[in-house]
Formats: structure tokens, C-alpha cells, sequence
């Protein structure tokens, strides 16, 4: 597979090409095999010396310890028509399933644990099992028709009218004060809420609720894979995809102005609101413009990843062998962390994210020591480097944690975009998680990824369907280009089927 740090021979000045993508993130990338394999001549132009934007992989605390500076663990991406069509496992990439796709400790040696099997996990919540069955394990059956609703352009139909209803209605239960009707104990609406912080947004809402409900779904139906070698293993294999098809993919080149790319019929910018002011701003009708520059961003993140002298000491069973773990304690005391970080204050014990890729994957670290992946939710921002909070939630669960340390990458909110520019302030989201800006992100159009701009489009997680590694939203934004500015009406996803 060919290195993520290479690049392919540079275009000749004045060269034409059909199609230029800015950004070789998982969006722009699919974009670019859409194109490339409509027979169109594709070049990608990418700011770091590294493609796969937030899904790339590397070594930030000991030399021989990889670890993935974003996106980790990728239930998205095994429920994504596009990566279904182009088949990670025919291109060499090997997603592994963790038996226990996450798990939620709280005080006391106790934890829920959400097994691939649903009955098990049932099981283990006691009383409230048959809640978790009839609620999670009722979507998981019906994972596609959500699929179709939730990775769709959010501008037609859906083709499962009954499914899309019933998890509208599951929706409304977990995003308002109904919440805890179904619940007796406080396990299982604690997994349920780990699950739902990935929003970074207080959990009793409707976007954060419908992201939790189909996320804890896939845990059943398709499971929270971890990439072997990493996520950069994914990114290297559209990219080699594009290249095979005679694209060029070009790094190390940050893009300013239009003006600096090479003549197109088409330009697909897998860039945040922000990235499109910055390199078209003065060249944007006014009022497109104060749409972008009215766009809200999310809470943010502090990442902290550990080089470990061995697993994490757990204090509950089944935990050591979780690809994720939610850290935050009960569903209470996560919202209250949550309503702290919307408010610009930093939580006393935040919300932290944990990935576990050695449970799965031997080829992290040189030797028996581990990785560890973490993430605190902080105000947008944030300079505060988090990690002694962090350390500390994983000793509250467990104990022993801090005598595992070898060495710690941290990087706090207000670097992430340094790091990826799509990420303002520490927004992994790319824009709020609330109801309006998923369905009308960023600006109210019917077309929300062609911009006024002649030839020029939007394929990032700031248009439909939004934020994880998924590369939905350069499929669709690729659809309208080959439609738009090549008259070709065809599915692209049967493009990529295709030609593979």
C-alpha cells in the first residue's frame, strides 16, 4: 500500500483537469473516487504532508505507538453505502470487531456493557433489559431504514417510511424530559448516555439522542469496528484508488485562493464554513456569506493520548476488552458536564472518550505496551490542557491507571485546528449538533452543496449528512457535479460499484 506521506508526480502549470478536490479528508477522498472512477481526470490538493485529514494515524507520544488523531473506531463507516460499494476488504483493509463494542463504568466496580450479542447485553442490564431490548435492539433491527434516513442529503424521501418513523419516535423519547420513563436503574441509561455524548452537546436533545440511538444500534447490528494498523489504513486505500485511476493527490499545499488551482470544470472543497470564507470569502454573494459567517461551533475536544506500560486495569469485568469507554459516570452527572462545556465552563469531572485499539489490534505498539485514545469534552476554544482530569477519570475507574504511564501526546482545543483546519476550536463536529444545523447545514438551500460560485462545491461534514468517517457527503456532492457540470444522471454510488 502506498505510503500516506507520498505524493504523486506535481501537475504541469497550466494544465487542465476535470475535477479538483481541496482536502483529502474521508470526504474529499470519496469525492475524488466517485470522480475518478466516472472516468473523470481528478486532482486532489491536501495542506498537510499526510492525507486522511481526521482520520489519519500517527506516532504522537513514543516512537512504535500509532496512534489515530481523530476518528478511531468506525461504526459509521461499516453502515455507509459508500464504503460498502467500494469494499475496504477487497482494497486490503481489515476492519476488526471488538466483542464488546463499549462499555460505561461507574462508581463502585460496576458497568454497563453493550456486547455485539443483544441478548447479552439485555442480560446484564437486569431489570432493564427488556427496555434496552425493545428500544436499541428493536433500531438494530432496522439499521438500514435508518441509514437510509440518516446518511441521506436530508432532501428526499425515505425508502423505509415505517422504520424512519419509529426511530423519530425513539428520538423524541431519549431527546426530552421522557427520557427516563422506560429506566428504572441507573445502568443503563448511563450506557445509553455515553453513547449520545459523542454530539458533544447536552444528551436530552434531539440530534444528540438521534446520534446516540443509531450509534448504539450499530453496536448490535454491525458492531464498532477498529482499523487495523489504524485509520490511516482506510484513507491510503481511496487514495491509492484515486491514483490507480490515473488521479494525482498533491500534499503539503495549503490553498488560499481559487485562483492558485489549476483550471477546472468543477472543484469540490471538503472544507469547513470557515475554510470557505477564508479561500472564496470576497468572491461570495453577501447574503451566502452571512449565512458562513453566522455558522455556530460546537463544544470542543482536548485530545490526550497515552503510551502505556500495559492494559488499563479496569476495576469492572468486561471492560479490558471494550474498543470504546465512555467516561463520565451516571446519566445525570454527564448532562450537568455537558451543560458546563455549552456554557463555556470546564467540567470538574468532564465527559472523556476512550479507545482501546489494542483489544483488537496487535500492530499499535512494538511490543505488549498499549495505546491509549482519549478525548474531554472542553469549551470551543479552550487552551487548557485537560489531561490531569482526564487521568484522573480514568483512575476514578481505574485504579492503578497512573502507574501505567509511559509518556502523553496532549493537544487542547484551541490547537485542533493546526492540527486539521476543519476543526475550529476544537469542533471534531465541524458545526453544532442541533436539529437546524444538521438538516440546513450550513446554509438553508435545497442544494446545500453547490455554492454560488460557478463550478464550485461543498463536500465536507459541513453539508448533509454531517460529521464521522463515513464519506457520505462527497458521494453526494460528487452526484451534482457529475450531474450539474457533466449531464450525467447516475447514481454515484452505482459508479463506484461499477467500476471496481
Amino acid at each position: 500500500m502506498t505510503s500516506p506521506t507520498s505524493t504523486s508526480p506535481p501537475r504541469r502549470r497550466g494544465d487542465d483537469v476535470d475535477v479538483v478536490v481541496v482536502g483529502a479528508g474521508p470526504n474529499g477522498l470519496a469525492a475524488a473516487v466517485v470522480c475518478a472512477r466516472a472516468g473523470l481526470s481528478v486532482e486532489v490538493v491536501e495542506a498537510a504532508d499526510q492525507i486522511g485529514g481526521g482520520a489519519r494515524t500517527q506516532e504522537l507520544t513514543l516512537p512504535g505507538f500509532r496512534h489515530d488523531v481523530c476518528s478511531a473506531v468506525h461504526p459509521m463507516a461499516v453502515a455507509s453505502p459508500f464504503f460498502e460499494a467500494f469494499d475496504l476488504a477487497a482494497h486490503g483493509v481489515e476492519m476488526l470487531q471488538p466483542d464488546v463494542p463499549y462499555g460505561q463504568p461507574l462508581d463502585g466496580g460496576r458497568a454497563g456493557i453493550a456486547f455485539r450479542d443483544l441478548e447479552r447485553t439485555a442480560e446484564g442490564l437486569g431489570v432493564d433489559g427488556p427496555a434496552w431490548r425493545s428500544l436499541v435492539g428493536r433500531l438494530s433491527e432496522s439499521w438500514r431504514g435508518t441509514a437510509d434516513v440518516a446518511l441521506s442529503d436530508f432532501r428526499s424521501l425515505p425508502r423505509h417510511p415505517l422504520q424512519a418513523a419509529s426511530f423519530a419516535a425513539a428520538v423524541l423519547e431519549q431527546g426530552t424530559p421522557a427520557w427516563d420513563l422506560r429506566f428504572r436503574e441507573d445502568v443503563a441509561p448511563a450506557l445509553l448516555t455515553g453513547v449520545c455524548s459523542h454530539a458533544i452537546a447536552p444528551p436530552r436533545r434531539l440530534a444528540p439522542a438521534a446520534g446516540g440511538l443509531w450509534l448504539a444500534s450499530l453496536a448490535h447490528a454491525t458492531g464498532w469496528p477498529i482499523p487495523r494498523g489504524g485509520s490511516q489504513s482506510m484513507m491510503d486505500a481511496l487514495a491509492d484508488d484515486v491514483r490507480a485511476r490515473g488521479g494525482v493527490i498533491r500534499t503539503g499545499e495549503r490553498v488560499t485562493s481559487l485562483s492558485q488551482l489549476p483550471r477546472a470544470r468543477a472543484v469540490l472543497l471538503d472544507v469547513a464554513p470557515q475554510g470557505l470564507l477564508d479561500i472564496a470569502g470576497d468572491q461570495l454573494p453577501p447574503r451566502y456569506r452571512g449565512w458562513l459567517e453566522r455558522w455556530h461551533y460546537g463544544g470542543g475536544v482536548c485530545k490526550v493520548d497515552y503510551a502505556l506500560s500495559g492494559p488499563v486495569p479496569w476495576e469492572a469485568e468486561h471492560l479490558d476488552r471494550a474498543g470504546t469507554v465512555h467516561l463520565g459516570g451516571t446519566r445525570p452527572e454527564m448532562q450537568a458536564a455537558e451543560r458546563a462545556v455549552v456554557a463555556g465552563r470546564h467540567a470538574e469531572r468532564p465527559v472523556v472518550l476512550v479507545s482501546q485499539p489494542d483489544v483488537v489490534d496487535d500492530t499499535r505498539t512494538p511490543d505488549e505496551r498499549r495505546t491509549l485514545w482519549t478525548y474531554a469534552h472542553v469549551p470551543n476554544g479552550s487552551p487548557r490542557d485537560v489531561s490531569d482530569q482526564v487521568s484522573a477519570q480514568l483512575e476514578r475507574f481505574a485504579p492503578g491507571f497512573r502507574d501505567l504511564v509511559l509518556a502523553t501526546d496532549v493537544l487542547p482545543a484551541s490547537g485542533q485546528q493546526e492540527r486539521e483546519p476543519n476543526n475550529v476550536g476544537g469542533d471534531i463536529a465541524t458545526g453544532a449538533v442541533t436539529p437546524w444545523q444538521l438538516l440546513m447545514r450550513p446554509v438553508p438551500r435545497w442544494d446545500p452543496y453547490r455554492t454560488p460560485l460557478a463550478g464550485v462545491y461543498l463536500a465536507s461534514a459541513s453539508v448533509p449528512p454531517g460529521p464521522a468517517v463515513h464519506g457520505m457527503g462527497g458521494v453526494h456532492a460528487a452526484g451534482r457535479v457529475l450531474r450539474q457540470r457533466f449531464g450525467r444522471r447516475v447514481d454515484p454510488l452505482d459508479v463506484v460499484r461499477d467500476a471496481a
